[in-house]
């Protein structure tokens, strides 16, 4: 560190014995432009304002202004433009003595206010009877509403939690286990799933329909030709289930057109007993 950044309570004073050793464990405390000091010069010059504290700290003139009126619980829509003025130019005096840079724009503010008071103690002039004459102070009023209104917008965003200020993601180590450890699998599971795709199969699969003629009237001859060798024939044995449905289907219509055209009679001895089929009788 140099000799600059020591603190006031480690400077010696001027006119004072000065005890410090030349060398403090063979080590330097300090360095000057690159070069070891071993003891501190004599001649030490601390600037006024290395201990000079601020105790306010404004954005800009606007901000002083704001504080001014508020602090003071003046009406914004009616500042008392004298004692502003004057508590303003007091500050900036102030800022001046010390940073003339910085006291340059709180100087424009201040010739603001002094020709916005020039102008209330002039005389107003009206261009028409009816209108009314133009406040001075009303540009200033809506600079300052704007800017508290952005102000008290930063403070309500500056509230809001943020990421690496009020909060951090949170990060968890996980240890990987490199020993893998398979599942247990039963016969039924395997069963289960072998069931499952081949249900889904059935619903993929392609569905065909062929168109085949079958005729009531070659069947119903049939039945005919079958029961002219025989005297009864017991129902069931006219179906052949081999043939599929449809041929059963027209086969049985066949067999209610016989019976309607009463070429055949179908005969029952009870309740539940077995059905026969035969010709009808015709008288010679």
């Amino acid at each position: 560190m140099t000799t600059s950044e020591l603190p006031s309570s480690e400077l010696p004073l001027v006119g004072a014995v000065d005890s410090t050793p030349d060398v403090v464990d063979g080590m330097a405390f300090a360095r000057l432009y690159g070069e070891p000091l071993f003891k501190l010069p004599n001649d030490l010059y601390i600037p006024p304002d290395a201990l000079e504290v601020f105790l306010e700290a404004f954005e800009g003139p606007l901000d002083l202004l704001l504080y001014l009126i508020r602090k003071q619980n003046f009406n914004i829509l009616d500042i008392p433009m004298a004692q502003v003025t004057l508590q303003y130019l007091k500050y900036v005096d102030q800022i001046r003595e010390h940073n003339l840079e910085l006291a340059a724009e709180y100087l424009l503010m201040a010739a603001m206010l002094i020709e916005i008071k020039s102008r209330m103690l002039l005389p107003s002039t009206k261009s028409n009877a009816e209108d009314e004459a133009e406040d001075p102070r009303a540009e200033l009023v809506r600079r300052l509403l704007e800017y508290e209104q952005m102000k008290l917008a930063a403070y309500d965003l500056n509230a809001i939690p943020q990421l690496g200020r009020d909060f951090l993601h949170a990060q968890v180590f996980v240890e990987q286990n490199t020993v893998l450890h398979w599942p247990h699998v039963e016969i039924a599971d395997i069963q289960a799933a072998w069931a499952d795709i081949m249900k889904r199969a059935t619903l993929v699969a392609h569905h065909k329909i062929s168109r085949e003629e079958l005729s009531v009237r070659e069947h119903m001859s049939g039945i005919l030709r079958k029961l002219q060798s025989t005297k009864f024939v017991e129902f069931s044995e006219l179906f052949d289930p081999s043939r599929g449905a449809p041929v059963l289907v027209v086969n049985f219509v066949a067999l209610l057109e016989l019976a309607k055209e009463t070429l055949i009679e179908i005969t029952q001895a009870e309740a539940f007993a077995p059905i026969y089929v035969r010709l009808a009788y015709s008288p010679v």
